[in-house]
């Protein structure tokens, strides 16, 4: 027999988790389904052979581009999702990128910065939202990039740490890309839906994917609950996609695919997907780096409006020898990694109707058709803002490397299922519900019609939180 509740929430990452949280505050009954487990905290997850050399944790799923070469993408399937992993930088989006840009091809938001501030607020309450001082040598290597070029504007990173942190160097140097043992980084599991674990309001099914979603009899724009992979139904008047941009759009096409259901939102269901232009800058200093956390400053510079540089997490031998042929000896990766500082360049890609997720159905694989010569401008300017930090570093010291991230370098991945209130051009409307259907929510990082210069994390969490108000008061 097919268990009740009120919410199904699909997905335990940032907007999941956010959702689910706001939802059984409200005394609602509801049903969070990840696909994945808990991470161990035996401090394997900061251990750099297991997680960047074998990939321990990593999703193994195949995918496909666009001219059908196979690829796996950097996704997390776990209790906390992506937000585990992630560098606990928690921005919030400026206020003209809920604009429209026209020229650069960005969408606009159908609302501004103001209808989301409250949850903003929220957020950073829960994720302990905090800036850190620099360390004494990055604070140098700053005041020598700024010196050399004052264009280059530093600010502290509003990052997810406990300041407690600092006490625990080998934390310290492995929470950016790592998932801490030790409770110091803000994320999904520790920060929200721990704070409901024991309300009976509240159940957590894991390691069970959703296959697919369930129809009200006769009526396929009502969605009315979910099939798991064990073949158990669970059943509830709304469900919430937030399984992520890349595979909530997929289960949406899964099920208009098996229904036959037409909707005004079909042909951009997937359209309109971004990851952000990232590419990791790797300079090696004269001198040996003893600062730990690294990752406490942004720079930005007006000549580059959508792009920011972001300092990196520690680097050292074992980090290194990871990207480096394995031919390398020991003693040269050590040797380099002790003056190694790596810094991150981002910056927002245009959207694109043919940038897309599409499902490969229930035998095919999925595919990401995303080809950069139809975001130009982004690409453009992504180079350019490479090449003048480059220049910057130099006159600073540091001699360096860049490395676009490429197709697998999904940890940001955004849009695919957009807001606005257009149901021939967006997926959902302002409130996240799937226009033509009903019972059926989008609260994850699917909806962002711009993915901004900084990491989407925290609207995440906002747009969660947000929605989880809206349907605590609407069920």
């Amino acid at each position: 027999m097919a268990d009740s509740y009120d919410v199904i929430v699909i997905g335990s990452g940032a907007g999941g988790a956010s959702t689910a949280y706001k939802l059984v505050k409200a005394g609602k009954k509801v049903l969070v389904v990840e696909r994945g487990g808990f991470l161990p905290r035996d401090g394997s997850t900061l251990d750099v052979k297991k997680v960047f050399v074998e990939g321990v944790f990593n999703n193994k799923d195949v995918w496909v581009d666009g001219q059908n070469q196979k690829f796996v993408p950097d996704e997390f399937h776990d209790v906390g999702g992506k937000t585990k992993w992630y560098g606990a930088a928690l921005f919030r989006f400026s206020a003209h990128e809920f604009e429209p840009d026209p020229e650069f091809g960005c969408l606009g938001w159908p609302f501004g910065p103001d209808a989301i501030a409250p949850w903003y607020d929220e957020a950073e309450t829960l994720l302990a939202v905090k800036a850190f001082d620099n360390e004494p040598e990055l604070q140098a290597l700053i005041d020598r990039i700024v010196a050399h070029n004052p264009d280059w504007k530093p600010d502290h990173i509003p990052l997810g740490l406990k300041r407690e942190i600092l006490n625990d160097p080998k934390e310290a140097k492995h929470f950016d890309g790592f998932a801490s043992a030790s409770q110091y980084k803000s994320d999904a599991q520790w920060n929200v839906l721990e704070l409901i674990k024991d309300d009976p309001g509240y159940t957590l099914v894991t390691e069970n994917p959703v296959t697919g979603l369930i129809a009200a009899d006769r009526d396929p724009k009502r969605v009315v609950g979910v099939r798991l992979a064990d073949g158990s139904e669970h059943h509830a008047p709304v469900v919430v996609l937030a399984a992520g941009a890349m595979t909530s759009p997929r289960i949406l096409q899964d099920y208009l695919a098996e229904t036959g259901l037409k909707l005004a939102a079909a042909d951009t269901t997937g359209a309109n997907f971004r990851f952000h232009l990232n590419s990791a800058l790797l300079s090696f200093s004269p001198f040996k780096d003893h600062d730990v956390l690294r990752k406490t400053a942004v720079f930005y510079n007006e000549e580059f409006p959508h792009s920011t540089v972001q300092c990196l997490g520690w680097m050292d031998g074992d980090m290194l020898a990871a990207q480096l042929p394995a031919a390398v000896p020991t003693f040269v990766d050590n040797a380099l990694g002790a003056r190694a500082v790596g810094f991150w360049a981002t910056t927002e890609d245009g959207s694109s109707r043919e940038n897309r997720i599409i499902s490969g159905g229930k035998s095919g694989l999925p595919m990401m058709d995303y080809r950069l010569d139809r975001i130009q401008a982004s690409l453009d300017e992504h180079k350019a803002c490479i090449h003048a930090f480059e220049r910057s570093l130099l006159a600073a010291g540091l001699a360096g490397v860049s490395r676009y991230m490429g197709m697998a370098g999904t940890a940001h991945a955004m849009g695919s299922m957009i807001t606005g209130t257009d149901p021939a051009n967006t997926v959902v409307d302002p409130h996240g519900k799937v226009h033509g259907m009903e019972g059926l929510y989008v609260g994850d990082g699917s909806v962002l019609p711009r993915s901004s210069r900084v990491n989407p994390s925290l609207t995440i969490y906002a747009w969660g939180l947000r929605l989880g108000d809206h349907l605590g008061a609407a069920v």
